[in-house]
C-alpha cells in the first residue's frame, strides 16, 4: 500500500499541510542544504567528429615535434666515416650524443648537467684549419658543418706539451695506456701487436700508436715555433685516440666552447665499411652480414 506524502489536519477551521519525512539517505546527508545535487548534464560536443584520417594526422604531428625537440635540445644521432678514434670507436659506428648534459650556460645542480671533463670524448663542429685553410676544400671537412668526434685533453687554462708519445699537461704526464698496433686495411680496426701491459687504475683510456710511423714531413702547426700550449678561454685542447692519424688540437689549434655539440653516449648500430659488399639484390644480405651486432648498445668511454 503506498504512503500518503503529505496529511491534512484540522485546527480551528483551519487546514494544515505537513509534508511526511522522505527516508535517510547518505546523499542527502552530504548534499547541500539537504537538498539533492543535480548534476548537469555535459554539453553538446561541437564540430564534426574526428576522421581516422585526422587522427593519424594529429599523432603524426606531434610525433615530428616531440622529434624535433629531442634531436635540438636533448640526442642526436652521428655517423663516424673516418679513423681518428680507432679503436674506441671505429669506422662506420652510429653513435648517439647527449647535448643536454653540457648544455650552454651554467650547470643547474638538480638537472643532469655537468662541465667538460678531462676524458671526455665529445662531438663538436670542425672549427676550421688556419694554419693550413687548403685542407679544408675537402667537401667532406667543411668547417662548421661537419662534426668531429675526439677526446678532451686540455681544458680552459691548461698548459701542454708532447714529448714522444706522452702528452704533458700543466707539467704532469697524462696517464694514458699506450697500445701498440698497425694497420690491416683503410677502414678496418687496428690489430695490436704482442700483449699490451695491463692497464693502471689511474689510465682510464687506450690510446693506439705506430710501431713505425712515418709523419709524412708535416708539423704540428698548433706547435709551430712552440715548445708549450696555452689553452684559451672557453675553448679545449682535443686529441684522437688513433695518435697517429687524427688530424686534431695539434694541427688546427683549439676547439671552442660555442661549437661542441654534446658527449658521445654508445653505439646503436655499426656497419664494417670495410667488408666486401655483394651490391644489387644483395644489398639488404649485406646489411646483416656487415653489421657489427656485437657493438650495438656499446658505451663509448
Amino acid at each position: 500500500m503506498a504512503s500518503n506524502p503529505t496529511t491534512n489536519k484540522v485546527s480551528n477551521g483551519e487546514t494544515e499541510t505537513t509534508t511526511a519525512a522522505k527516508p535517510f539517505s547518505f546523499s542527502r546527508l552530504f548534499s547541500r542544504n539537504g537538498h539533492d545535487k543535480n548534476v548537469p548534464p555535459p554539453p553538446p560536443v561541437k564540430g564534426p567528429p574526428k576522421t581516422v584520417w585526422r587522427e593519424y594526422f594529429e599523432s603524426a604531428v606531434v610525433t615530428v615535434v616531440m622529434a624535433l625537440f629531442g634531436m635540438t635540445f636533448i640526442v642526436q644521432a652521428v655517423k663516424v666515416p673516418t679513423g681518428s678514434m680507432q679503436n674506441t670507436i671505429e669506422i662506420g659506428d652510429h653513435l648517439l650524443v647527449n647535448k643536454f648534459i653540457f648544455a650552454p650556460g651554467k650547470s643547474l645542480p638538480f638537472l643532469p648537467q655537468r662541465e667538460i671533463k678531462r676524458g671526455d670524448i665529445i662531438v663538436f663542429k670542425y672549427p676550421g684549419n688556419k694554419y693550413e685553410p687548403d685542407r679544408d676544400q675537402r667537401p667532406d671537412n667543411t668547417p662548421i658543418l661537419t662534426n668531429y668526434v675526439k677526446r678532451v685533453i686540455g681544458l680552459p687554462g691548461d698548459r701542454i706539451r708532447i714529448e714522444d708519445k706522452d702528452v704533458i699537461v700543466n707539467n704532469e704526464i697524462v696517464p694514458e695506456h699506450q697500445i701498440t698496433v698497425e694497420e690491416v686495411g683503410e677502414k678496418a680496426p687496428l690489430r695490436i701487436l704482442g700483449t699490451p701491459t695491463e692497464r693502471r687504475p689511474d689510465q682510464k683510456y687506450d690510446v693506439y700508436h705506430r710501431q713505425f710511423f712515418d709523419s709524412d714531413g708535416r708539423e704540428r702547426n698548433a706547435f709551430e715555433g712552440k715548445n708549450e700550449l696555452t689553452v684559451p678561454a672557453d675553448s679545449y685542447f682535443v686529441m684522437g685516440d688513433n695518435r697517429d692519424n687524427s688530424e686534431d688540437s695539434r694541427y688546427w689549434g683549439f676547439v671552442p666552447r660555442d661549437l661542441v655539440i654534446g658527449r658521445a653516449m654508445f653505439v646503436y648500430w655499426s656497419y664494417d665499411e670495410s667488408a666486401d659488399s655483394s651490391g644489387g639484390i644483395w644489398t639488404i644480405a649485406d646489411f646483416f652480414k656487415n653489421t657489427r651486432w656485437s657493438r650495438t648498445g656499446t658505451l663509448v668511454k
